[in-house]
């Protein structure tokens, strides 16, 4: 596999590589990269054969954005990439502490049709593009309803501005929703969803993942390493340290837990068994799941990238495959109970069944 080995994105003509190269270290932060490192992963990734780049008005204040739009300007390809951004969160709140800044607009956020066109049109100016192809929803508000949020959406896609939306961190059922009101009304739908995903966040596969299946939409994973935890290059006894994931981070300490430890101990098997980076193999087990179209991977140096890119070259046995699924397999919830083989047998009077696309 490469990254011109090339995917649709769900029940879409939306061609995409693999591999998305996120964005989110572009421009000024204390984990992000500098201006001439950004060009130089930028470059790499498009060497690569890589046609996915993802971003977000929110990442750097703008930063990141302006400094694709200035890449992709000076690439002279803008028709061969595929550039995604997002709305929905407020400039004026911190992505960390939630606090909000004197004087915060409240219609400066959110999924309301008058953020959206605000949010867009920002977009647009510091990307220096006039359309976007693929517009996510950052995350849903709590508010909005969904009816409002497709046909802002929909809106956005017969005005040329945006080619295609998708809906990043929402629940599950207001995905289907979303899928089912464009479906009946035969206006544009969502064609992806982006979720954190990985072998230590298995939880969105009960509801997420099927629900992602019956509307057509492909899944796109967000921090498949788990913020650097399944790179390897921290320790069971670790009590402090450097990292992303050491100081304020979103996850917090999150992911120093006993159970993904553990799993991180599988992972460092097989990585063994394959001569492979801990890296690489965490991120091929997710590239081949089931409903995974294509997955963000970002980097704050030219050497992380490459050797993240070098992941789609790595394919899993079945037997190593199998012993990942049954490490990191995610506690069994009610919904993914009723999907269960044992109750499908006693429905069907003991017979197997399987069910399309299975």
């Amino acid at each position: 596999m490469s990254l011109a080995h090339f995917r649709t994105l769900g029940r879409s003509g939306l061609v995409v590589s693999p591999l998305a190269l996120g964005a989110m270290t572009f421009g000024p932060g204390e984990w992000n990269a500098d201006d001439a490192t950004s060009r130089a992963i930028f470059d790499a990734y498009r060497e690569a054969g890589g046609n996915f780049v993802d971003t977000a008005d929110i990442y750097s204040g703008g930063g990141s954005e302006r400094l694709v739009g200035q890449f992709i300007a000076d690439s002279k390809a803008r028709d061969e990439i595929v550039l995604a951004t997002k709305f929905a969160f407020n400039g004026s709140t911190s992505p960390l502490t939630a606090t909000r800044a004197s004087g915060g607009n409240p219609n400066a956020g959110g999924a309301g049709a008058k953020n959206m066109h605000r949010a867009l049109d920002a977009s647009l100016k510091r990307l220096g593009t006039d359309y976007i192809d693929l517009y996510w929803m950052h995350i849903w508000d709590g508010v909005t309803p969904i009816e409002e949020i497709v046909q802002t959406l929909g809106d956005m896609v017969r005005a040329g501005k945006i080619r295609y939306f998708g809906l990043s961190d929402m629940p599950a059922w207001l995905a289907m929703k979303a899928a089912t009101i464009a479906n009946e009304r035969r206006v544009p739908g969502p064609i992806a969803m982006q979720l954190e995903y990985s072998l230590v966040a298995r939880d969105v596969e009960s509801e997420h993942f099927p629900a992602a299946h019956e509307g057509g939409m492909g899944i796109m994973p967000w921090s498949p390493l788990a913020g650097g935890f399944l790179s390897g290059k921290y320790r069971r006894n670790d009590t402090g340290g450097t990292g992303r994931l050491s100081g304020a981070n979103p996850f917090g300490n999150s992911k120093f837990v006993d159970r993904n430890w553990d799993i991180l101990d599988v992972v460092k098997t097989v990585a063994a068994e394959l001569d492979r980076p801990v890296a690489q193999v965490a991120l091929a087990w997710t590239l081949a799941r089931p409903g995974v179209a294509s997955m963000l991977v970002g980097a704050r140096t030219v050497s992380q990238l490459e050797n993240n890119l070098a992941a789609t070259g790595i394919e899993l046995s079945v037997d190593q495959m199998k012993r990942l699924n049954d490490a990191s397999a995610p506690v069994p919830s009610f919904s993914s109970s009723l999907a269960s083989p044992f109750i499908r047998r006693m429905v069907f009077g003991g017979h197997t069944v399987a069910g399309w696309g299975e």
